[in-house]
């Protein structure tokens, strides 16, 4: 049995120490906090049962690892010493215990404590000497650190010069540097567009940026000290408690803790825990926990230490947001909007108190970026109502059998082409108007008023008529009868008649409003009248390959990319036949011929109401003219169209001397060329 527990010593301080060495020295973790947390109490506990195991290497006898060569030195003259750990009430009611036993106090004494909530970032120490800031450390092996002074003059919230004029001769503040999520993710972003490494959590961050050689990039991240305790104090007497000692430093010019509290005995430390842990998410920086200190400073002394931490201090660590977990296969998703999503099914694991076994990994280029393959063990993160993610792979785990991750080419919902755009991260079902995945998006964009404008087919009854499998694509909304509607909840027979009336008037429209009701992709309504404009017809349109696409006004090869696709699959073939044949329509060709548009490359403005016919029909019927109708007057305005109560555009069309012309004059010209009778 002892031989047994020996190899596993062994097993576990090679294990923690090259974490470590990942960890400090190369900053780049390979584990969450947890899983080396979990191994570090397992060794704890074996060295405990077999103390002839305990050796002065072993990774609980000391704090950390061997500094970053890249800086200098710093012998610290007080030792930085880490916080030992509670994971649970009992664990935080045990250390009240032991506080109230070794100060021999009555069961009726409680103790004052000074809590606050644990940064989640890294720990420095700053000296000063008459005031002026001399150096700054990290914490390194708690023994030796690294000299970041440069780095650490950039942060703002760490003065040069304290404040006050009664300045002690020397003091050394230590605390914690942490980055703002919202810097973090905005520095991620900047990161990823330039196609360098992101940083995992705002952690990992704050350390890379204060372990720069070159101080000019820490001080593009911006970072925030926050004070937690005083090693050395000189010129002054020391306060008598913790907080008072905080106040000083606060007085200083360094920050603490905003949510830094005293909590008088045991009931209010566990209150205070369950306060943060609920505001946990709404903060804009990463805690891990709450740290819980011995209010009155001679009591600390009279409590020393044991080992690598203090007797009078325990961090309450919270259940960890981030874990490991094996990715056991992925599957793909489609979005209302056609997008494929990658999903992880992962063995279930417990993470921030939820178990998880479902986790997004977004498209391809993150599977790529994180170099995952199925079988992987990978670190999982969530916090609050965060989405889980993984946000990186355990590569020392990757199994022999590990199997490359590659995207379906038909949609896993409807069968249809999966394409993906060139420069594109996201792959797409082109199926649009067959596709169940997307049927309730592409029916509310069909029933627009912009597109096919069926009035009174709301978002709701859409709804409605997909889940009670009354509608299964937008042709059969014309098979839609009286009774079928009138028997649905809260529609009543004066509604369902009205609706049937909408859907039967819907059938007459446009060729612009047709195209763009069917929802292609970056086809919006000016592509649509741009493309009726150019092709007349919609069998031009359907038959038309990229290259008479691209001459379209405004079509690039992207957009022309997308109309071919879609009119490319057979499903949307077959839904546009349904169409037809249930008798959607609009009227032949104007006499205008395509090339021959005597409004081509003007701009053109409506203002004011009109009473022959509405904005929406004039705006197309110039369009249909090659005009481009804008918003607002310009100096490139070619005409304006002014009906009645014309305001501000008319005044700044005549202002700038643009022609301006009345509803009968548009009406004239629309009649010249056939559009008006």
């Amino acid at each position: 049995m002892a031989t047994e527990a020996a190899a596993r010593v062994a097993r576990l301080r090679d294990q923690l120490n090259d974490w470590s060495y990942r960890y400090y020295v190369l900053d780049d973790p390979a584990v969450p906090d947890a899983e080396y947390d979990r191994l570090y109490r397992e060794l704890q506990s074996l060295e405990t049962a077999h103390p002839e195991l305990i050796s002065d290497d072993s990774p609980t006898q000391r704090v950390g690892d061997q500094p970053l060569s890249e800086f200098s030195e710093v012998r610290h003259q007080v030792p930085m010493l880490s916080l030992g750990n509670a994971f649970d009430d009992e664990e935080v009611t045990a250390f009240d215990r032991r506080v109230r036993e070794r100060l021999k106090l009555d069961d009726s004494e409680q103790v004052s404590y000074a809590a606050e909530p644990k940064l989640d970032g890294l720990a420095v120490t700053l000296v000063y000497e008459a005031g002026r800031l001399v150096q700054a450390a990290t914490r390194g092996d708690g023994q030796t650190g690294e000299d970041i002074t440069a780095n650490i003059r950039t942060l703002r919230s760490v003065p040069l010069t304290l404040r006050g004029d009664q300045l002690p001769a020397l003091v050394e503040i230590r605390g914690e540097v942490v980055m703002p999520r919202s810097v973090f993710e905005a520095l991620n972003r900047r990161q990823q567009q330039a196609g360098e490494k992101t940083f995992a959590n705002p952690r990992n961050a704050a350390a890379g940026s204060l372990r720069q050689k070159d101080a000019r990039v820490t001080a593009q991240r911006p970072l925030q000290f926050y004070a937690y305790s005083v090693a050395r104090l000189e010129g002054e007497a020391m306060p008598d408690t913790h907080l008072a000692l905080l106040q000083r430093v606060r007085d200083l010019g360094l920050a603490v803790s905003p949510e830094l509290t005293d909590c008088n005995g045991l009931d209010a430390l566990l209150s205070f825990y369950q306060g943060i842990l609920a505001r946990r998410d709404r903060l804009d920086y990463d805690i891990d926990g709450v740290v819980y200190k011995v209010n009155q400073l001679d009591w600390q002394d009279r409590l020393g230490f044991v080992s690598r931490a203090p007797r009078w201090a325990i961090a309450h660590k919270f259940p960890a947001q981030e874990e490991i977990t094996v990715l056991n296969d992925v599957e793909w998703q489609v979005g209302r909007t056609g997008a494929l999503t990658p999903v992880a099914r992962l063995e279930p694991v417990a993470v921030a108190g939820v178990t998880v076994s479902n986790a997004t990994l977004h498209n391809m280029d993150e599977i790529q970026r994180l170099d995952l393959m199925i079988g992987d063990s990978v670190v999982i993160y969530r916090a609050g109502d965060v989405i889980p993610k993984v946000v990186s792979v355990v590569g020392e785990r990757r199994p022999r059998d590990a199997r490359p991750i590659v995207p379906p080419e038909q949609c896993p919902a409807c069968g249809s082409e999966v394409w993906r755009a060139e420069g594109e991260a996201v792959a797409r079902c082109t199926g649009g108007l067959f596709c169940p995945a997307q049927r309730k998006e592409a029916l509310k964009h069909f029933a627009s008023r912009r597109a096919m404008d069926i009035d009174g087919l709301g978002d709701r009854l859409v709804e409605t008529f997909v889940d009670q499998e009354l509608v299964a694509s937008p042709a059969d909304l014309f098979a839609l009868r009286h009774e079928q509607l009138a028997a649905l909840e809260r529609m009543g027979d004066k509604s369902a008649a009205n609706l049937v009336e909408a859907i039967d008037h819907s059938r007459e429209t446009t060729l612009a409003r047709f195209l763009y009701a069917l929802g292609i992709r970056e086809v919006g309504e000016a592509t649509a009248q741009q493309l009726a404009n150019h092709f007349r017809t919609l069998d031009a349109v359907m038959e038309a390959d990229e290259e008479a696409l691209i001459e379209v006004e405004d079509v690039g090869p992207i957009v022309a990319g997308h109309i071919r696709h879609f009119f490319r699959q057979p499903h949307n073939q077959e839904v546009i036949d349904a169409l037809l044949q249930a008798g959607v329509h609009w009227p032949d060709p104007p006499a205008v011929q395509a090339g021959e548009q005597p409004l081509s490359g003007q701009t053109w403005v409506l203002t004011g109401s009109m009473s022959a016919l509405t904005r929406n029909e004039a705006k197309e019927k110039l369009q249909q003219l090659g005009a481009k109708v804008a918003g607002s007057v310009s100096a490139q305005t070619a005409c304006v169209v002014a009906g009645e109560k014309a305001g501000s555009k008319l005044t700044k069309a005549e202002q700038l001397g643009i022609s301006v012309i009345d509803e009968q004059a548009l009406l004239v010209l629309l009649q010249k060329h056939g559009l008006w009778s």
